[in-house]
């Protein structure tokens, strides 16, 4: 389309500038072809003539619409430009608070300088299983699609992280790597995830540092490789590091500090493991001082030290090696301290006996002698000897930071390897993510060979990222069939030539490093001669013969070569090393190990970064004779190898790309600098991602979408059946230019700009049918208004009339009088305004003259000193400039006179030539010829001698100078810095606190002429009011004074009703929070119980290795559910390995040291009950002596014994399996050929673990057992005062005698004694407290007495009335005595509402403790009426039977067993009879192999439930306890087997939740209890339990049910979770509301329903099929309620979580369908009756959401309205919602950064959960209220379907 369709009036374009880059304009007029001037309009009001390019003509860039503003995707932008880029992620970044955006398929990241709570974990879990387009952008959605690509196309995958320094790059690597360990898990117990999380925190201590431009900058790239297995779960790691900077141990820059380690260390100097490192604070330390900073706000160094010892500790490096590594960073330290005095200009020597050395060598193991010598000398070599030379104090200063650097690398390279180690997968491992961490672009002032390089680094990486870019972009046309147009991007090809191939700058610089001689000169020649003027992306300063200039892919960067050479060396003395090498400290040998002879003998100092790799390279292989020096391979050489297998890994994986962006260099939150931003962006590759898809057909819509959005622009006859043909013939209508848009098979391609043309189209024709219907429905309200307001007007006419006539005359008398008056009240009104007026503006004037008076004598005072400054500053250049030509004179004299002397040389020699054609001629002149000769000879070794001397004083003299005149400028710029910063400091300061004196005076005027102003104003106003509403007052007096008095009634009982309802609501409240309480600790019993079993299964498959039996039977008087559960499983999963029990061909190590312990124990034991066993004796003696004396005591009553000797018969019984188990015991012990037993982890070690703690606990029951049985026997011998009774000492003797294993003897006797002392603490605490209490209790008997008396009469007076009279009677009285009790304290605390409140409280609960005492009595007196009717049928049979016929001797001689009481045989109905050895069976047809199905359609709800009941009555019938228990027991561990095994079957769980609840129903219902027997029929209650009671096993069915309930909640929200999101948010219900934009693209989730979508209907026919299986269950009503309620919860919270995290989903349209969504549930409430479920409730979050995105949001009446609607979410919840508000159409607005604010200010006092998403997690606490049925037991049939023939009715 041609230019003039797009650049009309009003439309919006971008135009350069150079503060903001980029500024927004308007066209004022239309552009025409031709036209040189655009007429603009600035966003700031000002008017602007924009020049257009006379050579291109190009245009500004156009803006896009303001609905496309503020994209998650940046290529869903219409135009793509870098103005347009930089536009959207700043008002995402500012207006919004989102850091994160997507370009393509790059996540650009702003760093915030803000911790943001957007990383929790409940964030992971909104993003665990999403697409990438559907969420909001964040780190999270890229590596979810990294690990979902992973598991889907079995392709290992990358994540690049990219970006300067403090643009947040370590964070989205640690976040990533967080994510990773958060979803996939461990594959093991070894917590592989919390070890890779681990070494992050070791990394950043010895890595990281604070630069200027970052408090952690990373200083090392990384390579992070994380492991899986083949179920993805996570099972190790590998890290690669890149590039570590060694030169920051030994120097740092100002405002910058060393590594952290260093300063961790010193700051935990003072803990006792870390005296011998004779550490102190670090500003005694010369490496840790330099940068003056050695604190970071707001991080504590010596928490973060113990962090990184943590994190050592976990990886599995000991605490020796954590020791070893802090000696060796203390003795960094110390070395850097080390000082060196100069003995002369070639030698140096170290003081005696200097401490830091000393220090140094005693933590390195090393000779202090031979260090000190070999860090002043060096040792040279030659082809013929070996010299050792002394060195400078400068060499040897910089020999040794070259020591220090080299230490702390190989130590760096030492703990990567180690942490590999630690995270090496024990497993195979099947596919891995890769997290590269890596340095991005870097260009500075000075840029030298580390920035070298990081740039070569940057751009492979960017040729990577160009070829992938170009590739996705080839394929999307190609899967989509259009035609393919070659795009040309940029290609940095060549710039990676120059750099890495053959004759290239770092094949140049390997090859200068060879050379005997190279210098950093010599190859900067070079790179001159072999690239310059051949090469177009290598340049040549101008001014500099020492450096070089790249074009990079993002800049050209000027390298100085200077340093070059030695860097890329990077060497050290090797003498130094062996002195390390020999050290007696074992770990610091190590280091050098795999030191593959890198230490040259050349004296040089290593500086820079130096390269580490993930393992050592291979020695290179070569002649004996060959020096180190042939073997080292060059820094530069290392890291192109070490890059280039980075690059084949991430070309052999699937690339993620994160580009990080630092928005400012001050680090301030959510600040964006434009220029700064813009820097980055093109030097990470956005921008070049946008140019490529800018290229082609950028914005993409489905036919589908496209005809949704635009379907406005057609008329109803080109509206067809084929959604494809008709988007074809439309834009065949609307773009004439067919190269505009491409189809292809499942989208429409559009180039840039053709979107916002639509778009632009698509409102006017909006706007136009907008203003017809505006126009049609003003005019007839108008027309309407207009008929009523012109009859109302003839009315008021006319009586207005009539009223005006008469005030007319009133008014005239009236005027002549005020006229009069105001006369003189205005003269004298003007008078004193005047006097006013002229005070003022005279103080005014003396001010203002006086301010302009300083002004100008500051200006003055200025220029002078300016002046002051000039001459000093040209008087020093002038000096310096004189300096500069004497220094360049002296030195051309040096030059010249060096060239004489040379001439004078060569004539010299010249002469000594002539002497041997003399000698030819003049034979006989020998003698003469040979004393010249010796003369000659001496002249030259004379001249040798002095060249020497020359050669070695020029050399000192170069040093010197060079030294000097470095010294001097670094001076000359450091005294200029500062004496400039102090005078602009001062300056600054002195104009600062003028200016804040003459604001202050301005302001204290104003305010005072303002006071002034205001209080006359005020006075006269007061004077009008007070007389005005002086008279109205008095009149209103009595009528608000008797409406105060009825309101204060209605107050108070307002009040006093609220406060009751509070109170009651405060305690439901905190009955919820215990409950949730128990039952989330329930359901994690059960978890860590099934992990148990699982635990248990996989030792058996892996170890086959049987487990000793532990059979545990719970006691009469103690049984809760861990017993039932553990015995019962245990006994059941113990026979399996017996029975498939083989040799086990993989032995396990005996653990010699616990098995001499456990020996060594039970020894200790058999002493101790040997020791017992003989006092027991001497007990037994007394016994029987005093037997005889007590002979003459007649003996117990029967019954009385038989129920001891029970008893006790339970007590040997459970002994004698105490005994069996520590038997079993000692033999697993003394098993010596199964060592595998004992070993550690082993099941068998288990087992004897576990069996010694449950001997020790069965021990302190039977000490509680015998003394309950003790005390229960004396209170019946006092209760039932027998005739004949035996003695104590009798029934002793007879428990010896029956108690014959020396076991159990000595058991009982420390029962006993336990017991005896028992009763003596509690005796004399009893004392104590009578003591205490007799006091206290006098005061109250005289009232006590009273108010006896008075009970006394009223009782005499009830006994007198029926029995139903006097319960009445009896409530009546109590209910007097609370409300005088309550009016009493009402009056007195009338005062006092708080003492009051606490005494409401505090009635409160003491009524709850009242009824928990009232049950407790109720229990007591239950089980003492069942004890006393079983004792009543003993004592009756045998007093009947054999009381007569026994003597007390035959009583005591013969063995007194258990007797079965016998009853008569009735015909009992509504019980089941089976055998014992049919429990099994009876488990499993019932519980085991039932199909819920069936059972739920055929036969009666609860049918199971039922029948366990009936067998359990006859159970309780015969009277048998095993029975019972055994029963019971089965039947919970079996359910709990079913719900393991079939537990993800809705059908199931719900089957056995209702008979889990049916079954505990029927326990209550037939328990005898009158609570619930209340709705019994006469039938039901003779069905009642009669022998047991159960109270203590319906506990552990309401436990059970519990952890049922939670199974099914999670297992509907299993079901539910895929179908909420798309049901709730994304499928339009109402068609046509929502508008559909464009995505770019990321692809979300279409709203337009396919086959395979879920809609709102899917979710309300699950809704169906829940309640109806639940219903066919015969689940209770009240339990299916709180069912809905979860399941209304779980919609409500996850429609609301995806909500916040979703952009695209905050407009309103998408309000109105969420509550349209809503109100469908609401109707499914109504037709099921279940409003009263209290699910409505749960959704009012979500409705509140829904109602915020449709409420106006302007004024602060609209914030005031939200603030009171939004009660039910959160305040971040509000502002969230708010940022994310994006309108659809251009009708909508956005909502203003403004507006937000007055809502965050107006919510800033509301105390709610600062979390941002609803915890879908979360379930609500579960009741079983008592639902009796009405069923009777006699009439249950059982169907022979269930295969229960066995069972026989009774």
């Amino acid at each position: 389309m041609a230019a003039s369709e797009l650049y009309t009036k009003f439309a919006r374009v971008w135009i350069p500038d150079p503060e903001e880059v980029w500024k927004s304009a308007e066209l004022l007029k239309d552009y025409k072809p031709g036209d040189k001037v655009l007429l603009l309009h600035l966003e700031e009001g000002k008017d602007l003539e924009y020049r257009l390019d006379p050579k291109t003509k190009e245009l500004p860039h156009l803006r896009n619409p303001d609905i496309l503003v503020g994209e998650n995707d940046l290529t869903a932008l219409s135009y793509l430009h870098e103005p347009a880029v930089l536009h959207n992620l700043k008002v995402r970044f500012i207006d919004s608070k989102l850091i994160y955006t997507y370009c393509g398929i790059v996540l650009v990241a702003i760093n915030p300088y803000e911790q943001l709570p957007i990383y929790g974990e409940d964030i992971i879990n909104a993003y665990s299983g999403q697409n990438m387009g559907d969420m909001d952008p964040h780190i999270f959605a890229v590596a979810e699609e990294a690990y979902k690509q992973m598991a889907r196309d079995e392709r290992n995958q990358s994540i690049i992280v990219s970006g300067e320094s403090g643009a947040g790059k370590t964070v989205s690597a640690k976040y990533a790597m967080r994510y990773f360990a958060t979803v996939s898990g461990s594959a093991s117990e070894a917590n592989v995830e919390e070890k890779v999380l681990a070494s992050n925190p070791i990394m950043e201590s010895i890595g990281n540092a604070k630069t200027t431009r970052n408090d952690n900058s990373s200083r090392f790239g990384k390579y992070i490789e994380i492991g899986f297995d083949k179920r993805y779960r996570i099972i190790g790691a590998n890290m690669r590091t890149y590039l570590l900077e060694k030169s920051r141990v030994v120097f740092q820059a100002e405002e910058e500090r060393n590594y952290h380690i260093f300063y961790q260390l010193c700051a935990s100097a003072k803990l006792p493991e870390f005296k011998m490192l004779r550490l102190g604070n670090a500003n005694t330390f010369h490496y840790t001082k330099q940068g003056g900073s050695p604190v970071i706000e707001g991080i504590d160094d010596a928490k973060e030290m113990a962090h990184t010892r943590q994190a050592c500790t976990l990886l599995g490096i000991s605490e020796s090696y954590q020791m070893g590594i802090f000696r060796i960073l203390a003795g960094i330290l110390h070395l850097g301290n080390v000082g060196f005095m100069s003995r002369d200009s070639d030698s140096c020597t170290i003081p005696p006996k200097h401490e830091p050395l000393s220090i140094f060598c005693d933590l390195m193991g090393v000779d202090y002698e031979e260090m000190c010598h070999w860090l002043c000398h060096r040792k040279l070599a030659t082809a013929a000897e070996t010299y050792i030379k002394p060195i400078s104090k400068l060499q040897a200063t910089n020999a040794r930071d070259a020591l220090a650097k080299h230490i702390y690398a190989k130590l760096f390279n030492w703990i990567v390897d180690h942490v590999n180690q630690a995270l090496h997968a024990a497993v195979k491992q099947h596919s891995f993510i890769g997290v590269l961490d890596i340095y991005g672009f870097e260009t500075f002032e000075i840029n030298s060979f580390e920035q070298f390089c990081i740039n070569y680094a940057n751009e492979k990486l960017q040729q990577q990222f160009n070829m992938h870019v170009f590739k996705l972009e080839q394929e999307e046309y190609m899967k989509e069939q259009i035609p393919w147009t070659l795009i040309d991007f940029y290609d940095n090809q060549p710039c990676i030539n120059l750099i890495e191939s053959k004759l290239g700058i770092l094949d140049l610089l390997d090859e200068e490093c060879k050379m005997p001689k190279g210098t950093d000169d010599t190859w900067a020649q070079k790179l001159y001669n072999t690239h310059l003027n051949k090469c177009a992306l290598f340049e040549k300063p101008r001014l500099s013969n020492k450096a070089f200039i790249i074009q990079h892919f993002a800049d050209k960067v000027e390298y100085q070569c200077e340093g070059f050479l030695e860097k890329n060396k990077d060497t050290v003395f090797e003498e130094q090393i062996k002195v390390l090498k020999s050290s007696k400290f074992k770990m610091l040998p190590e280091l050098f190990q795999d030191d593959e002879k890198t230490i040259s003998p050349t004296s040089a100092t290593s500086s820079g970064r130096t390269l580490l790799t993930r393992t050592p390279a291979k020695p290179t292989k070569g002649r004996p004779t060959q020096t180190a020096k042939e073997h080292k391979k060059t820094v530069g050489h290392q890291f192109r190898n070490s890059l280039h297998l980075l690059m084949e890994t991430l070309n052999a994986t699937t690339p993620h790309y994160v580009r990080c962006i630092k928005p400012n260099d001050c680090k301030l939150p959510f600040t964006f600098d434009e220029k700064r931003a813009v820097q980055q962006l093109r030097a990470c590759g956005v921008l070049e991602t946008i140019r490529i898809s800018a290229a082609g057909f950028p914005s993409r819509w489905t036919y589908q979408e496209f005809f949704s959005r635009y379907r406005v622009l057609m008329k109803q006859k080109d509206v067809l059946s084929d959604r494809k043909q008709t988007c074809k013939n439309v834009l065949e209508k609307l773009i004439v230019d067919k190269d505009k848009y491409q189809f292809g098979k499942t989208k429409i391609f559009f180039r840039a700009g053709q979107v916002a043309y639509l778009e632009k189209l698509r409102a006017d024709k909006l706007r136009a049918a907008c203003i017809r219907i505006q126009k049609t429905i003003r005019g007839w309200l108008l027309r309407k208004k207009y008929v009523r307001k012109r009859k109302a007007a003839i009315i008021v006419q006319r009586y207005v009339r009539g009223y005006q006539a008469r005030c007319y005359a009133k008014f005239l008398r009236r005027t002549r009088a005020a006229t009069t008056i105001q006369k003189y009240w205005r003269m004298h009104i003007a008078r004193r305004r005047y006097k006013v007026t002229r005070t003022a503006t005279i103080v005014l004037q003396s001010y203002l003259r006086g301010y302009l008076a300083r002004n100008r004598y500051r200006k003055i005072l200025y220029d002078h000193k300016a002046v002051v400054i000039q001459k000093w500053v040209r008087g020093w250049l002038a000096r310096t400039c004189y300096k500069r030509s004497m220094h360049a004179i002296i030195y051309l004299q040096c030059c010249f006179r060096r060239m004489m002397a040379k001439r004078e040389l060569k004539k010299l020699k010249i002469e000594a030539r002539s002497v041997e054609r003399y000698k030819k001629l003049h034979i006989g002149m020998e003698n003469k010829i040979m004393q010249l000769q010796r003369k000659v000879d001496e002249q030259n070794k004379d001249y040798k001698c002095l060249m020497e001397k020359l050669t070695n004083l020029e050399g000192i003299y170069n040093s010197e100078t060079e030294k000097l005149r470095s010294d001097l400028e670094r001076l000359q710029l450091s005294e200029e810095e500062a004496k400039i910063a102090t005078g602009r400091v001062l300056s600054l300061q002195e104009e600062i606190a003028k200016l804040r004196k003459d604001l202050e005076q301005t302001r204290s005027e104003k305010k005072s002429i303002e006071e002034r102003a205001d209080r006359y104003k005020q006075e006269t106003e007061q004077l009008v009011s007070n007389l005005k509403e002086e008279n109205t007052l008095l009149k209103q007096e009595k009528e608000t004074l008797n409406h105060l008095i009825v309101e204060q009634a209605k107050e108070m009982t307002e009040t006093m009703e609220k406060k009751l309802v509070e109170e009651t609501k405060q305690l439901e409240l905190d009955l919820n929070d215990e409950r949730l309480r128990y039952q989330n600790l329930l359901n994690e019993f059960s978890r860590l119980e099934e992990r148990y079993d699982d635990l248990k299964e996989e030792m058996t498959l892996m170890v086959h290795v049987p487990k000793p039996g532990h059979k545990r039977t719970d006691s009469t008087h103690s049984s809760n559910e861990s017993e039932y559960t553990f015995s019962s499983e245990l006994a059941e999963t113990e026979d399996i390995p017996l029975r498939t029990e083989e040799p086990s061909e993989r032995k396990v190590p005996l653990d010699m040291s616990l098995f001499l312990k456990l020996q060594k124990r039970v020894t200790e034991l058999e002493q101790e009950k040997q020791v017992m066993q003989d006092e027991l004796d001497r007990k037994e003696e007394q016994v029987l002596r005093s037997r005889a004396k007590e002979e003459e005591r007649p003996p117990i009553r029967g019954a009385e014994l038989e129920y001891e000797s029970l008893k006790r018969q339970e007590l040997e019984s459970e002994n004698k399996k105490l005994k069996n188990e520590l038997n079993e015991l000692r033999k697993a012990l003394s098993e010596k050929s199964a060592p595998e037993v004992t070993a550690p982890g082993a099941p068998a070690y288990r087992v004897l673990m576990e069996q010694l703690t449950s001997v020790s606990e069965e021990l302190d029951v039977r000490k509680e057992e015998v003394l309950i049985l003790r005390s229960q026997l004396v209170s019946q011998k006092e209760a039932i005062q027998p005739k004949n009774t035996m003695t104590d000492s009798t029934i002793l003797l007879e428990d010896v005698q029956k108690m014959k294993d020396k076991g159990e003897i000595a058991q009982a006797y420390i029962g006993l004694k336990e017991t005896n002392r028992l009763l003596e603490s509690q005796l004399q605490s009893q004392k104590r407290s009578h003591e205490n209490e007799a006091e206290a209790l006098r005061g109250e008997i005289q009232s006590l007495k009273e108010e006896n008396n008075r009970q006394q009469q009223l009782l005499a007076q009830n006994l007198q009335l029926p029995p139903e009279a006097r319960i009445e009677a009896s409530l009546q009285h109590e209910i007097t005595r609370l409300t005088n009790e309550n009016l009493y304290f009402e009056e007195l605390y009338a005062d006092d509402p708080k003492k009051y409140q606490s005494y409401r409280i505090s009635l409160y609960k003491r009524m709850i403790d009242l009824m928990e005492q009232l049950e407790k009595q109720d229990k007591t007196v239950r089980k003492l009426k069942k004890q006393l009717k079983v004792f009543a049928k003993k004592i009756g049979e045998l007093e009947v039977g054999q009381m007569e016929n026994i003597s007390p001797g035959q009583i005591i001689d013969e063995p007194i067993r258990p007797v079965n009481i016998p009853r008569k045989e009735k015909d009992f109905q509504g019980m089941l009879e089976y055998k014992k050895e049919d429990e099994q069976k009876l488990v499993k047809n019932l519980i085991l192999e039932l199909k819920p199905r069936g059972v739920a359609v055929n036969l009666i709800p609860g049918l199971p439930a039922y029948i366990l009941f009936m067998c359990v009555r006859h159970a309780d019938y015969l009277n048998d306890d095993q029975k019972v228990r055994s029963l019971l027991t089965s039947t919970i561990n079996s359910i709990k087997k079913v719900l393991k095994k079939r537990g993800d079957d809705f059908e199931t769980v719900s089957f056995w939740l209702s008979n889990t609840c049916r079954f505990l129903h029927c326990l209550k219902q037939y328990s005898g209890e009158e609570g619930f027997m209340k709705h019994n029929t006469s039938r039901q209650n003779e069905h009642c339990l009669t022998n047991f009671d159960l109270a203590e096993y319906r506990q552990v069915l309401s436990d059970l049910a519990i952890q049922i309930y939670q199974q099914l909640v999670r297992v509907l929200e299993n079901i539910l979770q895929p179908m909420i999101v798309s049901g709730m948010l994304e499928h339009e219900t109402i068609q046509g509301v929502s508008g559909v934009k464009p995505t770019g693209l990321r692809k979300r989730t279409s709203s337009i329903a396919d086959e395979g979508t879920y809609t709102l209907d899917s979710i309300l026919r699950q809704l169906n099929s829940f309640h109806s299986v639940m219903c066919q269950h015969g689940m209770d009503p009240e339990l299916i309620k709180q069912v809905v309620k979860q399941t209304f919860y779980i919609v409500g919270a996850v429609t609301l979580n995806n909500l916040l995290l979703r952009k695209d989903m905050c407009s309103w349209s998408k309000g109105m369908q969420i509550r349209y969504n809503v109100s469908q549930l609401e109707e499914w409430l109504r037709d099921k009756n279940l409003m009263n479920s209290g699910a409505k409730e749960t959704l009012e979050p979500l409705i509140q959401a829904a109602q915020l995105l449709q409420v106006k949001k302007k004024t602060d009446d609209d914030a005031e309205a939200i603030c009171s609607m939004c009660n039910a979410l959160t305040t971040a919840q509000i502002v969230k919602v708010l940022n994310l508000y994006t309108p659809v159409n251009e009708f909508e607005e956005r909502v203003s950064v403004s507006f937000i604010r007055t809502i965050q200010m107006r919510l800033r006092d509301r105390k709610d959960s600062p979390q941002l998403l609803m915890d879908a997690k979360h379930i609500f606490p579960v009741t079983f209220p008592f639902n009796p049925s009405s069923l009777a037991l006699e009439t249950i049939q059982i169907p022979a379907s269930l295969g229960l023939g066995f069972i026989a009715r009774v």
